[in-house]
């Protein structure tokens, strides 16, 4: 059906579907903005101005660290891709930031792994599928791995109330879904975004140990960019934590709220949420960290998803000859 279609008629709702991401990607972000159930604009503009936020040193250095963070985020891209094929910076900024804005309103981003296959020939988009879900892995692991020692940090510094039989019954359904996991590697059957877990495994194995090494370092700077940022923002709202006191419960967040299927547009209602509830233990308002939480969802989605909106409109698909 799609092949007996005339070539104009195609081309019309290729730019309709373009259009529409775009338009799709702006309302979400507007709305965030003028509608967010956690903290009113105006609330949040007044708060900002109260704080000086916008001097133009702050300005300037906060979207510089946005700016270094997706850097090397395309570094990244660009790296792991090279498996696949040899992409130019320009290309690889194209691929994250126009992926971005494709995926902005779907569940976990999902929407990337299709925004980011569809910029190559059919042979090649499972490979980069897989080298996507790679690099997600990647980006994950980092969190998992400081956000739980910054968890352990937070459990012996603050006082929280555990309910120890949830704890257990939490304990017996990790252990019953990591033997699932486990009978599931050996059955090919068992996949995650679509790829059995040998075949996951077996590629990733081929990658070579430098290569994986080197997308785990990418991922870890770009974790400890942004969690400085976030550290930066609260102390232009001078929030009294120091360095230390605060990482402990910024990797905390980042662990907890990365755990939480969500939709990336809802992503500053549940950090929000993690957020206030983390920093209550140590006696700071909710105000300052929802501030936070929304402008570092400002700077580095909604900030990024507008410039990736230039490339999903100037997107056109891979020719054979490339």
């Amino acid at each position: 059906m799609h092949k007996s279609l005339p070539d104009k008629t195609k081309q019309f709702f290729f730019v309709l579907i373009k259009l529409s991401i775009v338009v799709g990607a702006f309302y979400f972000i507007y709305h965030k903005l003028l509608n967010n159930d956690s903290l009113n604009f105006n609330q949040f503009w007044r708060f900002l101005n109260d704080t000086k936020l916008f001097s133009v040193k702050n300005s300037l250095f906060l979207v510089g660290l946005s700016v270094l963070n997706w850097f090397f985020e395309i570094t990244k891209w660009r790296y792991l891709v090279s498996k696949a094929r040899t992409l130019s910076f320009l290309e690889a900024t194209a691929q994250s930031l126009g992926s971005l804005t494709a995926s902005l309103f779907t569940p976990n981003r999902i929407g990337e792994y299709g925004a980011k296959a569809i910029y190559y020939l059919k042979p090649l988009r499972k490979r980069i599928l897989l080298i996507n879900l790679i690099s997600n892995m990647m980006q994950m692991g980092i969190t998992v791995i400081l956000g739980s020692i910054g968890f352990l940090f937070y459990y012996k510094t603050y006082e929280i109330n555990i309910n120890y039989f949830k704890l257990s019954r939490g304990l017996l359904i990790l252990i019953a879904l990591v033997t699932l996991v486990s009978i599931g590697i050996t059955q090919s059957k068992y996949k995650i975004k679509g790829f059995s877990l040998i075949k996951i495994y077996d590629f990733t194995y081929n990658l070579g140990i430098k290569y994986l090494t080197i997308g785990l370092l990418l991922s870890l700077v770009r974790y400890v960019i942004f969690s400085f940022q976030f550290y930066f923002i609260l102390s232009l709202f001078n929030v009294p934590l120091h360095y230390w006191d605060a990482m402990i419960i910024i990797t905390t967040l980042y662990l907890l709220a990365s755990i939480i299927p969500s939709i990336t547009i809802f992503d500053v209602l549940i950090k929000g949420s993690v957020a206030i509830y983390l920093f209550s233990l140590a006696d700071i308002t909710a105000l300052p960290i929802l501030s936070c939480v929304l402008l570092m969802w400002l700077l580095n989605f909604a900030l990024p998803s507008i410039v990736g909106s230039y490339f999903v409109l100037n997107f056109n698909l891979p020719k054979t000859k490339n």
